[in-house]
């Protein structure tokens, strides 16, 4: 009797092919430096949570690396408890929804648009988008814009000069030129508007590059600080990303901050900019794992033509 290694299901002809020793070892070397490549990426924000939670003396001596020394939140304490910093990271809430949503709605729309190359005009809308990634009016001008709308102090100065990026509306207009048309023509005779088919049929079936661009959009909108700091006069307007910008500055100036007695301003020193940084970026990674599945495929779709 022959007895063979591998067992064949039934009916099937084909062979296993085995890994070549080359490629075997290429794998083992990817995963290597894929492992270290990840180590490196992840041992500043390791380090970054372990001196937010470590005493002044142990971060002065340049003792704390991976695990936090001496703990101590008196920094948290105080940041937490101003009556500002819930304020100020209420507004980053509400500028960061409002925003996105606004861009969301704009980039969509006119990506659809420009993925339909009987569009009229269609190279001049391009080239208009094109043109102001590489021209721009300027910091004074800007702000001259910005003060003639009237838009100083409000939340639109905030939500509106950046609601379409350029580079986000290619990439989406990459992605519609290659959504099938037969599905559309389907839709059509079946008796949809235009609007009918973007709504219920394209965008429905584009979840991929959508939560894509949400991501970028809602992580741009939540990190950004110039524009309020430029816009608004207002504290009580301010994003937390610029009240923890004025913390730090605050600190570094030896200006004493709100909560903060003097007993405990070196701790608050020792520290603030790894306490500031680890509040301005834990939310964003919590969203991120939601919409991670989406990510590359939303990038990838929209980048590659077919």
């Amino acid at each position: 009797m022959v007895t063979t290694d591998l067992a064949k299901p039934t009916g099937t002809t084909g062979t296993v092919v085995k890994d070549s020793a080359g490629y075997r070892t290429f794998r083992w070397v990817n995963a290597a430096v894929l492992i270290l490549v990840a180590a490196l990426v992840l041992y500043p924000f390791v380090n970054i949570v372990a001196q937010a939670f470590s005493s002044e003396g142990y971060i002065n001596s340049g003792q704390v690396n991976l695990i936090p020394r001496g703990f101590n939140v008196t920094t948290f304490q105080v940041v937490f408890g101003d009556s500002m910093f819930w304020r100020n990271y209420r507004n980053t809430v509400q500028y960061t929804v409002i925003a996105t949503a606004i861009a969301m709605a704009l980039t969509t729309t006119y990506a659809y648009a420009l993925s339909k190359h009987k569009l009229k005009g269609r190279k001049f809308f391009i080239g208009v988008a094109v043109a102001t990634m590489f021209f721009n009016g300027g910091l004074i001008p800007n702000y001259i814009l910005i003060s003639e709308l009237g838009f100083r102090n409000t939340l639109w100065a905030i939500v509106l000069p950046n609601a379409i990026s350029v580079f986000n509306l290619l990439v989406m207009k990459s992605f519609f030129e290659n959504f099938p048309s037969e599905l559309e023509e389907a839709a059509s005779i079946d008796g949809m508007s235009t609007y009918g088919v973007f709504f219920k049929v394209v965008l429905p079936l584009s979840k991929a590059v959508v939560a894509t661009m949400l991501l970028f959009y809602a992580v741009s909108f939540w990190n950004g600080w110039f524009g309020a700091f430029l816009y608004l006069d207002d504290p009580k307007l301010y994003p937390v990303t610029v009240y923890l910008r004025n913390l730090m500055a605050g600190v570094t100036s030896g200006t004493s901050i709100q909560g903060g007695s003097t007993d405990n301003m070196t701790q608050i020193a020792a520290n603030v900019q790894s306490v500031t940084m680890l509040l301005t970026v834990l939310p964003i990674i919590c969203l991120y794992p939601f919409l991670q599945r989406y990510f590359v495929s939303g990038v990838m779709l929209g980048a590659v033509k077919q």
